[in-house]
């Protein structure tokens, strides 16, 4: 792409294709019906998600379908920082926060993260894998031990009434970090074998932002705040999870309505 079409911020067909032929050196393409979804800041590598077993991750952006984090006016001079993360976490131990909760047709359901700290040395990569195992997790593109040392990995959960199922996996370097208006986000159906009803949106952000909007086909839209000392989990918002370096969000879409996007707007 041209020094001109940067600036310009006009793409045309070729420049799309070019674009997206980059992006699937990076992307793991699924066969379920739901996507995850890069918005704002800079380019960032593609995040792996786990919505029932596969998904296909997308660049979405206008009626093109794609928009190009990274052009002139992001973030992308920022140097990364060092997560918030607890000087004692032990890596063979999981760091779970609730990130919301509701009841949806007389139904109880949650969304947590399980987030597990960067191991040091190799002895304790192996004893953070044998622990993740013990509670059914398997690290994403960690083929041995070692693969962890230095990284964070995190799973997420949707759970419904007695159901829960893994949505959202990955393993990241340590000082990993979004800026901006960098936004990640999967929708997926509240109910575990939905096919329809894509109506939850789980996506994580960078510390600094105040405000998502998660926006509906029935038109309407849900504005979440960055959570305050006192906001309970049944009401959406940006939290901190212990030991990831991001802030997470989690929205849900009114009965009869599914996701349509979703944006940092302060």
């Amino acid at each position: 792409m041209s020094a001109d079409r940067e600036k310009s911020h006009h793409m045309n067909d070729s420049d799309i294709a070019l674009l997206l032929a980059d992006a699937a050196d990076e992307v793991e393409i699924g066969i379920a019906p739901y996507q995850a979804v890069l918005r704002g800041g800079r380019r960032r590598r593609a995040r792996r998600w786990a919505v029932a077993a596969a998904t296909a991750l997308v660049l979405a952006g206008s009626s093109a379908t794609l928009a190009v984090a990274g052009l002139p006016g992001g973030d992308g001079g920022q140097v990364a920082t060092r997560p918030s993360v607890p000087a004692a976490a032990d890596p063979s131990k999981a760091l779970r926060t609730t990130l919301a909760t509701g009841t949806d047709q007389g139904t109880e359901w949650r969304v947590l993260i399980d987030v597990w700290s960067a191991p040091r040395d190799e002895k304790q990569a192996e004893a953070q894998r044998a622990a993740m195992a013990s509670r059914g997790e398997t690290p994403p593109d960690a083929h041995k031990a070692s693969d962890l040392i230095g990284k964070v990995t995190y799973f997420v959960h949707r759970a419904y009434g007695d159901r829960t199922t893994k949505v959202m996996e990955n393993t990241v370097p340590e000082s990993d970090t979004m800026t901006g208006t960098d936004l990640i986000s999967g929708s997926l159906p509240l109910q575990p074998d939905a096919k329809a009803d894509v109506r939850l949106v789980i996506g994580y952000v960078a510390k600094t932002a105040q405000r998502v909007n998660c926006t509906w086909t029935n038109e309407t839209a849900t504005v979440v705040e960055k959570a305050g000392s006192a906001t309970g989990t049944d009401v959406p918002a940006i939290r901190s999870a212990a030991g990831s370096p991001y802030n997470w969000f989690v929205c849900l879409a009114p009965k009869g309505a599914d996701y349509k996007t979703a944006e940092v707007i302060g």
